[in-house]
């Protein structure tokens, strides 16, 4: 099968990241080995615990002229759709925890989310009993929201951008005596993100002990950076710098990390950020995830809303007897980066993916918002799961 053309890919490499750069003191004060044992046992207690499936992409390797793809599929985590599931909530029951003197009724915890984070957020509250109230911005769809309210949060609606809705969040919390439990860092504000990218890296290890053989090249997620971070974090800790290429995908709508990369420092991206990728529609780089994307991350990417549409498309087919995957508008940037790397010559010796190329990405969402699924993919997610 012949892919369909990707076009408008960027790509930079990152000046400041070394390959012998060691895991040190500072990025184990962030994500430790003993800090993924504890969440990893917690997690693996929940009701409906159990490890999401890496999906062999034999059919797609070898359209993209690669040895391998593996898809870590998060469409099924927890019954909430992505694996946000594993951040928000383990953050929300550390917080409790680190507050015996309270009964969680007593307690309410607040963010602010594009979907995902909101709905772990609200979940985690209901499941440990604690107050929620979850700030969403202008462009968050009604299913998104409706899907936060189903767990019992108050669900406030701010104008502006995501960034504008964290710091609404903050401020209520703030005015109120209420917890943020947010999934990206700033000045003063580490120790709840740094739970919730401890989170996330239960989803990282599950992947490397999945996989038959390391990877060669790992494509992820940015927004805020956490997820890149706590990925980042475990290649780094288990393959020192014998660690696979790895690449942070962003929308070029969004593109923080891509822009602070080529300035040497965290900057912000001005205006709407209006991309279809609504989980990675942020503006602002987490200060926490930049302490260790910064030295080890060597490649920085963005590529344009209608390549993750056409990789939703592919996924929800299948290529040449691939099982058919459901996956979201913002599940798809690391592999829209991976195909659209594949089709650009310099691209593609620029990140060495030649033919032996070993490559694993994290398909970080279904459809969590199902009605946007059926009109961008052309059906209903319920037909692309049924047909597996």
């Amino acid at each position: 099968m012949t892919l369909p053309t990707l076009h408008g890919l960027r790509l930079i490499a990152n000046p400041a990241a070394s390959p012998d750069a060691l895991y040190g003191p500072r990025q184990c004060a962030i994500l430790s080995p003993a800090g993924l044992a504890a969440a990893r046992r917690e997690i693996a207690s929940w009701p409906g615990y159990a490890p999401t499936p890496l999906v062999a992409l034999p059919g797609l390797a070898a359209a993209a002229g690669v040895a391998d793809i593996r898809y870590k599929d998060e469409s099924g985590r927890f019954g909430l759709g992505s694996f946000k599931a594993l951040g928000g909530a383990y953050a929300v029951l550390r917080l409790l925890r680190s507050r015996p003197d309270r009964h969680p009724a007593e307690i309410t915890v607040c963010c602010a989310t594009d979907g995902n984070h909101g709905r772990s957020v609200a979940w985690g509250a209901r499941q440990f009993g604690c107050r929620c109230v979850i700030f969403i911005h202008a462009t968050v769809s009604e299913g998104r929201r409706a899907a936060i309210a189903a767990y019992g949060a108050e669900v406030i609606r701010t104008a502006g951008t995501y960034d504008d809705s964290v710091r609404a969040a903050a401020e209520a919390a703030a005015r109120n005596g209420w917890h943020v439990v947010s999934d990206t860092s700033y000045d003063g504000y580490r120790d709840i993100p740094r739970d919730v990218m401890q989170g996330y890296t239960v989803m990282a290890e599950e992947a490397l002990e999945q996989i038959p053989a390391p990877p060669t090249h790992v494509f992820v997620q940015g927004g805020v950076g956490g997820l890149a971070a706590a990925v980042c974090a475990q290649l780094w800790q288990r393959y020192g710098a014998r660690r696979p290429v790895f690449v942070v995908a962003e929308p070029d709508r969004a593109d923080c990390l891509f822009r602070s990369a080529a300035a040497g420092r965290r900057v912000a991206v001005p205006g709407d950020l209006n991309t279809l990728m609504a989980g990675l529609a942020c503006g602002e780089v987490s200060e926490l995830a930049w302490e260790i994307l910064e030295p080890a991350a060597p490649f920085f990417t963005a590529i344009p809303d209608d390549a993750a549409v056409a990789v939703m498309r592919l996924l929800a087919d299948g290529v040449d007897g691939d099982p058919p995957l459901v996956a979201g508008e913002s599940a798809v940037a690391g592999l829209a980066v991976a195909l659209a790397a594949a089709q650009d010559p310099p691209a593609r010796a620029k990140l060495g993916l030649g033919p032996d190329a070993r490559v694993l990405v994290f398909g970080t969402e279904g459809a969590t918002d199902p009605d946007l699924y059926e009109e961008l993919v052309g059906r209903p997610a319920a037909s692309v799961a049924g047909a597996a």
